[in-house]
């Protein structure tokens, strides 16, 4: 894939993830935390699985053997890291939590160094920081914005939980996308599904479970399908840096649909934001 258009799949995969949270906050008044996490990744996998089987692109080579381990890894933090969210959302707000997000970026790019040897430029290093820098210029706008609270803690553990993921996710970008997201999606809900059932959960009203999994298919299925077609030509830290631009959409969402107020320093922000993420654009062309 050209790099311009990685980072295209990378910027529509954040813009499809943005819908997440403050729609989840929506649907948790009805849907427990792990059924929740179950329906919007069960969304995800079978939207992209009939997807599949109306496509007529070659895809790449099926996962095998060797891919287990990244399998397993993959579906193991999938579990974990959107019941962290859900929680995150329950006990905090909608804003608070797209705004944490983007310690994610910052967790898959010490991961892709660290474990798995990516290079990180300079370039890219300051991008990162002008990222943080825009998130922290939001978060410290009043008490109510940034506070480290029980749910801010909740989604700060899933987004280590993603950062490994996407480094797992990234060693297997090379293979057939389809199988990935559906292996993604239906055993990682399964297994926060059997969660559900261990704690209990009630079984929500029909509309708010057709309605998950369909916030799933868009916000993880296809997010998560733009963002391997991505990862295989950008990396796991590039990648992630470009995923930068959904925590502010997911602020702007949470104003819209949720009241939730926008910080006077929202448009400062913004344009750290997108100093950073063209610091990511330049660094990605100019290899």
């Amino acid at each position: 894939m050209h790099k311009a258009k990685a980072i295209l799949c990378a910027l529509l995969a954040a813009a499809f993830y943005a819908v997440n949270v403050p729609f989840s906050k929506l649907l948790l008044a009805y849907v427990g935390d792990a059924t929740m996490a179950a329906l919007l990744y069960l969304g995800a996998g079978i939207g992209v699985g009939i997807l599949a089987l109306f496509s007529r692109q070659e895809e790449g080579a099926r996962l095998d053997r060797d891919d287990l381990p990244f399998v397993i890894g993959m579906i193991a933090l999938d579990i974990a890291a959107p019941i962290f969210l859900m929680l995150g959302i329950r006990y905090g707000s909608s804003s608070n939590a797209s705004l944490l997000g983007n310690f994610e970026i910052v967790a898959t790019t010490l991961i892709a160094l660290a474990v798995f040897k990516e290079s990180v430029s300079r370039r890219l290093w300051a991008a990162i920081a002008l990222i943080t820098l825009s998130s922290v210029l939001l978060s410290f706008e009043g008490a109510d914005s940034f506070r480290f609270s029980r749910g801010s803690l909740f989604v700060l553990l899933a987004t280590v939980c993603w950062g490994f993921e996407n480094n797992c996710t990234r060693s297997i970008s090379s293979k057939n996308t389809y199988e990935i997201v559906v292996l993604k999606g239906i055993f990682s809900g399964l297994g926060a599904l059997a969660i559900a059932f261990v704690k209990r959960e009630p079984l929500p009203p029909l509309r708010p479970i057709a309605l998950a999994l369909l916030l799933g298919f868009v916000a993880y299925g296809l997010s998560i399908f733009l963002y391997v077609r991505a990862q295989n030509t950008l990396g796991a830290a590039k990648t992630s840096a470009c995923y930068a631009v959904a925590p502010f959409i997911g602020v702007f969402l949470s104003f819209l649909f949720l009241q939730e107020p926008l910080t006077g320093l929202y448009l400062a922000a913004l344009a750290v934001m997108i100093a950073g993420t063209a610091l990511v654009v330049a660094d990605t062309l100019a290899r």
